[in-house]
This record gives structure tokens, C-alpha cells and sequence, in this order.
């Protein structure tokens, strides 16, 4: 994937961050731009699956590099769910781009982060934090849920260390059985799921199911 550090003489000012979907044909890019009236900013295409975490992409690290160093003092998106591959982790983008006192520009949502004075938006800060609390919750929920179930796996005594069922393979040992392979290179070639499965021999399942994973791998 592209990735590399901008060396400027001059400060950027803004970049703007603009999310592909995989399936799209254009490839990941940085590129320095202009405004019409001189404004100079980098332009960060990125061509990822939505499942991969912000800071987890390549050209999401570079955007939080440049920020650190002070070489942006802007972010401009045309929503803010480009941010991240889930609502925790778009709040946890914008919180950390706040702590670099980025101003997010959001054209869709009509926000932004900071006030014309450079002031942190307190509007936004609220229900940033107020988000985060109801996530954050939901999260414990979910974990006082699976605590719940393993004591009852264990009472029944189906429960064992790997949870009571045969391991699950890694994905490099699901995706180099030689169909699901085989399955993998006719997605990339852009067959579909159902052509994919019948010409790699798996099953529908099968096919979704590499289809997902090389997804959330990188590799489509």
C-alpha cells in the first residue's frame, strides 16, 4: 500500500482524507493539492476495507503523524464515518485528533471540532465524551455477557480452555487450504461470491466467509 512521510518547506495547512470502498477501481494515493484561492493541502486517498480500525491503515498513522508534528492543523472528510470501522472507534480518531488540536471539518455532518479562535468546540466535546460513556458501557455489558456464558459452558462441562470447541484456524491456515485459495484469486479477480464458489469448489458459506476475512485482512 502507498505510505510515505511528506518533507515540506512549507506548512500544510489542511489534508483531506477521502475513504475507498475495496471494490473501487482507483488506487490508495497522496497528493499534494491547491485550493482556488492558494490554500496548499495533501489530499490522502485511501482504499481499505471498513473493518480496519483508523490508526490500523497505513495512511490513517500518516495523517496521525502529520498531525503530531504539527504539519496540519486541519482534517477535512466528507463524513465522519470514514474515520473509523465502528462508532468507538471514529470517537477514539476524534478524540485523539482533538488532543493534537486538529480541527475536523465534516461536510456531511456539518461539524467541526475546533471554534474560529482555535477553542475546542465544546458542543462536540460533550457529546464526543457522552458517546464514548454509552460505548463504553456497552462494552462491559458485552464482557459480563460472555463471563456469563463461560461459568454456564463450565457448568454444563462443555467448556474447555478454547472455549469448548475444536481450535479455530488462523487465517493464514483458513486461506491457504488449496479451495479456499483457489477462491480467494477469483474474488480478486472480481468474479462474484456465488462464481467464485462454483469455480474454486466451496460452498456459498465458504466463499462469503473468505470473502469477509480477506476483507478484514487486506487481501480484497
Amino acid at each position: 500500500m502507498l505510505y510515505f512521510i511528506i518533507s515540506l518547506k512549507k506548512k500544510l495547512k489542511a489534508a483531506k482524507y477521502i475513504k475507498l470502498e475495496t471494490s473501487d477501481p482507483n488506487d490508495s494515493r497522496q497528493t499534494i493539492k491547491h485550493t482556488p484561492d492558494g490554500l496548499r493541502y495533501l489530499e490522502v486517498v485511501d482504499k481499505c476495507s471498513d473493518r480496519i480500525a483508523f490508526l490500523d491503515r497505513e495512511l490513517g498513522k500518516n495523517i496521525i503523524k502529520l498531525a503530531s508534528s504539527n504539519e496540519i492543523d486541519t482534517l477535512l472528510v466528507y463524513t465522519i464515518s470514514f474515520l473509523g470501522k465502528n462508532g468507538l472507534d471514529i470517537l477514539n480518531t476524534i478524540k485523539t485528533l482533538i488532543i493534537l488540536n486538529i480541527n475536523i471539518k465534516a461536510e456531511k455532518e456539518g461539524l467541526e471540532t475546533l471554534n474560529a479562535d482555535g477553542s475546542i468546540n465544546n458542543s462536540i466535546l460533550t457529546l464526543v465524551n457522552m458517546m464514548s460513556s454509552i460505548y463504553e458501557h456497552e462494552k462491559n455489558i458485552k464482557i459480563q455477557k460472555q463471563k456469563k456464558g463461560i461459568i454456564f459452558a463450565k457448568q454444563k462441562g462443555v467448556y474447555e480452555s478454547n472455549g469448548g470447541y475444536k481450535p479455530k484456524l488462523s487465517y493464514s491456515e483458513f486461506i491457504n487450504k488449496e479451495k479456499n485459495k483457489n477462491c480467494l484469486i477469483e474474488l480478486q479477480k472480481g468474479e462474484s461470491i456465488r462464481k467464485s464458489a462454483e469455480l474454486s469448489g466451496v460452498s456459498l458459506g465458504t466463499s462469503v466467509k473468505v470473502k469477509k476475512l480477506a476483507e478484514e485482512n487486506g487481501d480484497l
